[in-house]
């Protein structure tokens, strides 16, 4: 769940304060998930008599909030695993309408990341592509094993398809690397080994991979590049909008849509350009509404 504040100047207060938070100049607040939950009062300084509400949404049912929206966009909840334990995360995101950069504020990290043991209740048959985004990576290490061994049992047009995304440049999830049929490495990892360009990455890092998977990196407005086994090195130029309104979650964006056109038999040059025009168009809009 996440608020984003778009802003050139943020003057903070306690929400519990009757204290104003000043915004300047001409600022957007932008509460992106739902229009319900606590507020609290704003003043715009260009209109100091006008008080504008600022509110967290889905903060005081935020459990109930997640399973709607995601509800919304058609998204199956038979393998939701509900935690009794840990709160629903929250990020606060400020961006700078001056000069795009994000600052991005996280609470409530105490919720359990989905365990090995969860995964053995879902029901492998009923999938045709399965991603991972590395997070625990022990545990999910034991869950693309599991995979392996029901692909191990099947003929070649039931194989489960993988793909894994290693975003953050922590150790213990590289080991995620020697996973998936598609691995996308982000370019935070790729700079964190010392790579200067997408090329640079996929060259360094494709040792790192299973045989015959395809490594992928993204790189922001330079587009994107893929390695396969046959070597040969693939570029998509990138699709900016005529004016970038909001860039949080095009990575995601990125990623989904790359597996979606593969999953479709596309081939790996059609994808990474339709992840790239997919991902350019949702940096032109405000959250994800619209984007198909």
């Amino acid at each position: 769940m996440s608020l984003r504040v778009f802003l050139t100047k943020l003057q903070p207060c306690s929400p519990a304060s009757t204290q104003p938070v000043t915004v300047t100049p001409s600022p957007i607040l932008a509460p992106v998930l739902a229009p319900q939950g606590p507020r609290w009062p704003c003043h715009l300084p260009s209109s100091p008599q006008t008080p504008v509400e600022l509110r967290l949404p889905g903060l005081l049912r935020p459990g109930s909030f997640v399973l709607d929206d995601l509800r919304r966009y058609s998204v199956d909840l038979r393998y939701t695993v509900f935690q009794t334990t840990g709160s629903v995360p929250i990020s606060t995101v400020i961006s700078s309408e001056a000069s795009g950069s994000r600052t991005i504020i996280h609470a409530y990290r105490n919720l359990p990341d989905v365990s090995a043991k969860d995964f053995e209740k879902v029901d492998l048959t009923r999938f045709k592509w399965i991603h991972i985004e590395g997070r625990n990576a022990s545990e999910q290490v034991k869950m693309l094993q599991r995979i392996e061994q029901h692909n191990a049992r099947q003929p070649p047009e039931q194989k489960i398809q993988v793909s894994v995304e290693v975003e953050k440049p922590r150790e213990e999830l590289y080991q995620l690397l020697g996973y998936g049929d598609v691995v996308f490495v982000s370019k935070d990892v790729a700079k964190h080994f010392g790579f200067q360009s997408a090329e640079e990455a996929l060259r360094g890092l494709y040792g790192r991979v299973r045989k015959g998977a395809t490594l992928v990196c993204a790189w922001a407005e330079e587009g994107a590049d893929a390695l396969g086994p046959d070597g040969r090195l693939l570029h998509s130029d990138a699709f900016p909008p005529p004016q970038v309104v909001d860039t949080l979650g095009a990575g995601d964006t990125f990623n989904a849509s790359v597996i979606f056109s593969l999953s479709q038999g596309k081939s790996m040059q059609e994808a990474l350009s339709f992840g790239c025009q997919v991902a350019g168009k949702k940096c032109g809009l405000q959250g994800f509404d619209g984007i198909v």
